[in-house]
Parts: structure tokens; C-alpha cells; sequence
């Protein structure tokens, strides 16, 4: 019997994601991605789409290093984020809690069984427009500067694994995360997993990583409304020299319409058309490709390119 779906935790809310190239990986997000600044706090520089009701959902901080700093999912309230924190200290995967920054307040943080680092919390720092920013439509958070590729939200992010299966069974345990979609090998090897908090058919994925390093980054997902909006992200990416890894196209997995560039420090950003398909059955089964469906290329029979499965970052070091 399925089990009862649990929905202690609302949304993903942000992503923590370190450059070694701040300023440029600064221009990248807010003049090509079109996102804007919020607020800075030392090394880091707070980011939001125009549409994130939340402070932030980017935290840009510089470094020595590239990559995920940590991963931000906001709870559905205060007893529900304790239940969490609860289940997650059984698991033994706790970390304790911080006292938050500027995006919200304070927060659980635990880590995975590959090593990346997340945080739950509840109460957060609402994003209020000032005279300057307010949009003509009250739903909407902020206006919409149309500036670069002009993405509305924060939509997905997918991290590497040496062991899939691991983090199969640890998600759902952790959050109350359902999966969606996964592809088996022909081994019995976990080669990906798709997991929801909510009705969005998902928020993370988890890709193995064949490298003998933990804890490795894949891709950061905004949002746009449209298809027509991703062929014309290619194209304002290809006018300011952004390399262009794969697309536009669209995914066999989530049928999500992508575009995967690198920003200047080396990580993967995915402008998609995203959100069009939802899961609404509370007793969904798993959707699982093998390896002969996967070897098929993408949708409309686009083959995956190999850097998809080679290319993370940090990156491995010879």
C-alpha cells in the first residue's frame, strides 16, 4: 500500500551556489539571467527572479571553489518544520541550527548521504517591492524589468550522487519527498531520481556521479513562461559569448523544454520552460525508463551530450 503523502515542507526556496568569478558570475545572473539583487552580507549577494515572493532564492557567495553551498526548502509552518527536524535527527543526518541570514530566520540544516548540505525553516523574509519595483498587477511580487532572459522563479536544481539509491530512500524519509520519474539500468543501478515536495512534478533530481567525488553540483533551473522565451534565452546567450552546453530542446524526462548554459565560473544553469506538467494523483507511481529508452536521446530524439554526464562542478582535479 502507498504510503500517505507528506507535506511538512511547501517548496524548494533557494539555492546557496559559490564562484570563484563573483563579479562575472554577478553579471551573468543579473544581465543575462535577468534576475535582481535583494540584499548583500558579506561574501555573498542575495538574488531573486521577479516572481519569488521569498528575499531571495539565489545566494551568490564568492569563493575559492565552485559549486552547491547548500540548498533551502521553506516548511508548510512552525509544527511542521519541527517534524522534520524530528524525523531528520532519527536518521541521524542532523546538523543543528543556524541562526539564518537575510532571506529568513532560523534554520535546521542536515546533510545528505552524499555530502551536500541543506536547511529547513519556516519563517522567512518576505520580499516587498519598493515605489521603484512595484508591478502593475498586485499577484505578482516585483515588475518585470524584461532585462536578459527575464526568468520569473526558481524552478528546479539537480545534484550529483555516488549512490542514487541512497538518496532515493533518504528524501522521502528527510522531507516527505515523492518520486516522480527515475531511470534503472540495465545493471539494477540507479541512474537517476526525480523528487516532488508538492504538485509540481519536481524540484530536485539526483544524477549518479562517476567520479570518486561527494557532494557535486549539476544544474540550477529558472523558469520562464513560454517556450518562444528559451529560443530567445539561446540567443541572448549566444550574443553575450555564454557558452551554450545543450539546446533549446525538450526533455523525454518531466517533458521540461531546456536550454543548459555555463555561467562564468563553470556551473550549469538551465533556463526552461518548466512547470506545465503537475502531479496531481496523491497515490502516483513512479514513472521508470531503462537504459535502452534513455539510450534513445531526448524527446524528439536530440542525443544527450556527453559533457551532460561527465561535467559538475566543483570540478574533479587530475
Amino acid at each position: 500500500m502507498t504510503a500517505e503523502p507528506i507535506y511538512d515542507i511547501a517548496h524548494l526556496a533557494h539555492v546557496e551556489l559559490l564562484t570563484d568569478k563573483p563579479e562575472e558570475s554577478l553579471d551573468f545572473f543579473v544581465n543575462i539571467l535577468g534576475l535582481s539583487e535583494s540584499g548583500r552580507a558579506g561574501d555573498s549577494v542575495y538574488l531573486r527572479a521577479f516572481d519569488d515572493y521569498e528575499f531571495h532564492t539565489l545566494k551568490l557567495t564568492a569563493a575559492k571553489t565552485t559549486g552547491v553551498g547548500h540548498v533551502g526548502y521553506r516548511a508548510a509552518s512552525e509544527p511542521a518544520l519541527m517534524r522534520r527536524v524530528r524525523a531528520i535527527e532519527a536518521m541521524g543526518a542532523g546538523l543543528g541550527w543556524d541562526n539564518g541570514d537575510l532571506g529568513h530566520g532560523r534554520a535546521f540544516r542536515f546533510r545528505d548521504p552524499d555530502g551536500h548540505v541543506f536547511e529547513i525553516y519556516f519563517e522567512t523574509n518576505r520580499y516587498v517591492a519598493p515605489p521603484s519595483e512595484r508591478p502593475a498587477l498586485k499577484n505578482q511580487a516585483q515588475r518585470n524589468h524584461g532585462r536578459g532572459c527575464a526568468v520569473r522563479r526558481l524552478d528546479h536544481l539537480n545534484l550529483l550522487a555516488q549512490d542514487v539509491s541512497l538518496i532515493r530512500d533518504f528524501m522521502p524519509k528527510a522531507l516527505g519527498s515523492r518520486v516522480t520519474e527515475q531511470i534503472v539500468l540495465d545493471s539494477g543501478a540507479l541512474a537517476g531520481c526525480w523528487f516532488t515536495v508538492n504538485n509540481k512534478s519536481y524540484d530536485i533530481a539526483y544524477t549518479r556521479d562517476n567520479t570518486s567525488t561527494k557532494g557535486r553540483f549539476h544544474h540550477l533551473t529558472y523558469a520562464v513562461d513560454q517556450r518562444e522565451q528559451v529560443l530567445q534565452a539561446a540567443d541572448i546567450c549566444l550574443e553575450n559569448g555564454v557558452y551554450i552546453e545543450t539546446g533549446p530542446h525538450k526533455h523525454a524526462i518531466q517533458q521540461t523544454f531546456f536550454l543548459y548554459v555555463y555561467e562564468p565560473a563553470g556551473n550549469r544553469v538551465e533556463i526552461a520552460n518548466a512547470g506545465a506538467r503537475l502531479i496531481l494523483a496523491p497515490d502516483w507511481e513512479t514513472v521508470t525508463w531503462t537504459e535502452a529508452e534513455r539510450k534513445k536521446g531526448q524527446a524528439w530524439g536530440l542525443k544527450t551530450i556527453e559533457s551532460f554526464h561527465t561535467h559538475g562542478t566543483p570540478p574533479v582535479r587530475s
